[in-house]
């Protein structure tokens, strides 16, 4: 089945991985992946008491050890006290997952530049941030390790509507390919995954409030006709952070179900949205964000 585990249970025993935004959604799920296959983990966010009920959650649901530290990521300072900390507790770090994120779905002239800037921060900045003081503990410890950046389809096709977010998630795809080059001789791999749709929760409420998700079944633009399983997911993040891995190297691994191809682009559909829906639309966002 494709929601199953697909890695032996000591896959990554012993080693320790650190998850931003890894207090829900797919963070969540590839962390507590992580965990029964027998890392320690650390999972970072802006919102402790979040993080704190998921580490309890993971911790009870795997018998692992999780260490959960509030940090925004577009502080590099934040993200140094970070690296110390799981220094602290489990003694090294092992791999980097860089997966907080944020996003906008609009027409682009509708942003401020605010608005733009701060989708960039998140996802290029805070990813740069984390992996730039992550790889400097490394290469002065001569330790090899793994960075592993979760981007989009459309970092390499371009998509309409979310253009801060495809243009930061190229900005990490660009640094994916490059680290790989220039790091490969301290022994660090860097590789990304591009997924396609994985609905969570809370993430696709504040994307696609109300009946705007059922209205854009993004199933419907998969071949396989389906979305994507959080383990299918996991079980990919898991492979790519463990030694069976350790000749991958520079790779953007697409995990859609063939949807890029079926029409690059994940939100180009959204042209058939008129001016005064994008005003409700814009509305429902604000009042999910609310909540």
């Amino acid at each position: 089945m494709y929601n199953e585990p697909m890695l032996r249970d000591d896959a990554l025993k012993g080693k320790t991985i650190v998850v931003t935004g890894g207090g829900t959604g797919l963070g969540k799920a590839m962390g507590t992946y992580f965990l029964k296959l027998g890392a320690n983990l650390v999972i970072t966010s802006r919102k402790l008491d979040v993080l704190r009920q998921t580490a309890v959650e993971m911790e009870t649901e795997t018998g692992g050890k999780v260490l959960a530290l509030a940090c925004d990521v577009r502080e590099y300072e934040q993200v140094e006290h970070v690296l110390a900390e799981t220094l602290k507790t489990f003694g090294k770090v092992d791999a980097l997952l860089n997966n907080a994120a944020g996003n906008f779905i609009s027409p682009t002239e509708r942003l401020s530049a605010n608005a733009f800037s701060s989708i960039i921060d998140i996802v290029l900045k805070g990813s740069v941030n984390c992996t730039l003081a992550f790889g400097k503990h490394w290469i002065k410890e001569k330790q090899s390790a793994t960075v592993l950046n979760i981007v989009t389809t459309y970092a390499f096709t371009g998509s309409a509507y979310v253009v801060p977010s495809a243009c930061a998630k190229g900005g990490v795809l660009a640094m994916t390919r490059s680290l790989a080059v220039e790091w490969g001789k301290y022994g660090i791999r860097t590789n990304a995954i591009a997924p396609g749709p994985f609905p969570t929760k809370g993430a696709w409420e504040r994307l696609l409030p109300g009946d705007l998700a059922e209205k854009f079944d993004f199933k419907n633009r998969v071949p396989l006709k389906r979305v994507g399983e959080h383990q299918e997911l996991a079980n990919l993040a898991a492979f790519l952070i463990s030694d069976f891995a350790g000749y991958i190297n520079g790779e953007i691994i697409t995990i859609d179900g063939g949807e890029w191809l079926q029409g690059a682009g994940q939100f180009n559909g959204m042209e058939a949205i008129p001016d005064e829906m994008w005003d409700t639309f814009a509305q429902m966002t604000r009042s999910a964000k609310g909540s």
